[in-house]
């Protein structure tokens, strides 16, 4: 156990574990992540609706099939899945290193990882928090895995700028391909979960149509589609503004991270004391103002003032959502890694929607009046 004076009570083993492994992950996300979309720009002929499609394949099989994984993951157990996960990361980043090779082998290639990182790892992932964190300081415990992934992303960014423009992006996947695999050195210790997913397919899919669980189905949906244009179409619009200089993304982005660390803790503080709903309602209206200001954009001081409130904004929104998720996952009892499929299969099914009006979107109007999409899907979170 742990204890720390944020929080109210002692840290479990198993959050411990989840947390170390999770901020290892984020090193590399944080190296990658931003530039990862822009990447795939460049070795797609720069047609923006391939990059989409690519995105679209991933989310959409996921989505399909992970009712089946799940049932796979009753036979290896959660704790193994989520260690086995952390080899099909490496592959995946593997992929983009030998993608110059042969780029339509190894861009399939590396959604067939994906896949397989993603079920092996999220729903162990998902059901572990909920097990492992604690209704008192849930909301402290999933600040300080966005402060964590904040504060990462403050260097990380810089970092790989500087190294894509000094050594290319062959660099920055080596690094990345040895942080994920480090990353399951943490997972070694985690407690064994005794979860079995107990619903077939055709189960979880009228599940997931149910009238039953339509907020908490829409809710996700609604993020989802959202966070796609954060982490897709945000970072490869950005280097299009700033006309390809990789390094000024970096820094940037780092800048604009920077400024939300510290509110990100005392937002989580007060997650868990105030009511969540209503702090998730004003943040989802800060979020849509900022995905508004953000369609006219035009110049680095406007990617900083826009990304610095939007970042802000995105605290108040992530923040009492993720806690009210853990929350209602966590009331399930044994059902929660059930819940947990239903999730994913929201969030996944709102990034392929979201990417499809992307599509029609960006090519007919412009990348940026995306962003009026992702206000209104910023809005539906409230669903929940």
């Amino acid at each position: 156990m742990f204890k720390l004076k944020y929080f109210n009570n002692n840290l479990s083993s198993g959050f411990v574990a989840l947390f170390s492994g999770r901020m290892i992950q984020f090193a590399a996300q944080g190296l990658i992540g931003l530039f990862l979309p822009i990447f795939l720009l460049t070795k797609l002929n720069y047609r923006i609706e391939y990059v989409f499609f690519y995105y679209i394949i991933g989310y959409l099989s996921y989505a399909l099939l992970l009712p089946i994984g799940a049932q796979f993951l009753n036979k290896i157990g959660l704790r193994r899945s989520l260690r086995i996960s952390i080899i099909f990361d490496g592959i995946f980043y593997t992929c983009f290193f030998m993608v110059d090779k042969n780029p339509a082998l190894f861009l399939s290639l590396s959604l067939v990882a994906l896949f397989f990182a993603r079920m092996l790892f999220w729903l162990p992932f998902h059901t572990d928090f909920a097990k492992f964190t604690s209704k008192a300081d849930r909301g402290k415990e999933v600040s300080l895995m966005w402060a964590t992934r904040s504060f990462l992303s403050v260097v990380m960014p810089i970092a790989a700028g500087f190294l894509i423009v000094k050594f290319g992006f062959n660099a920055v996947f080596i690094i990345a391909i040895a942080l994920y695999l480090s990353a399951g050195i943490p997972f070694l210790t985690l407690p064994r979960t005794k979860e079995r997913f107990s619903w077939g397919v055709i189960e979880t899919f009228k599940r997931f149509f149910s009238r039953k669980n339509r907020k908490l189905v829409l809710a996700n949906m609604a993020n989802g589609a959202e966070n796609c244009v954060g982490i897709i179409i945000w970072p490869i619009f950005i280097w299009q503004l700033l006309e390809g200089d990789y390094l000024k993304v970096g820094i940037l982005s780092s800048l604009i991270i920077f400024i939300a660390i510290t509110l990100q803790l005392v937002v989580g503080k007060y997650t868990d004391l105030f009511d969540k709903r209503k702090m998730l309602r004003y943040g989802t209206i800060f979020c849509a103002i900022g995905w508004i200001i953000k369609i006219f954009v035009l110049t680095s001081f406007h990617i900083f003032i826009a990304g610095a409130y939007h970042s802000f904004a995105r605290i108040f929104k992530n923040t009492p959502f993720d806690t009210l998720n853990y929350e209602i996952m966590a009331d399930r009892g044994h059902m929660v890694d059930e819940y947990t499929v239903l999730k994913e299969i929201a969030i996944q099914l709102g990034r392929v929607l979201m990417l499809i009006f992307a599509i029609v979107v960006a090519l007919n109007f412009g990348l940026n009046w995306t962003f009026i999409v992702a206000a209104v899907a910023s809005l539906l979170i409230n669903f929940m």
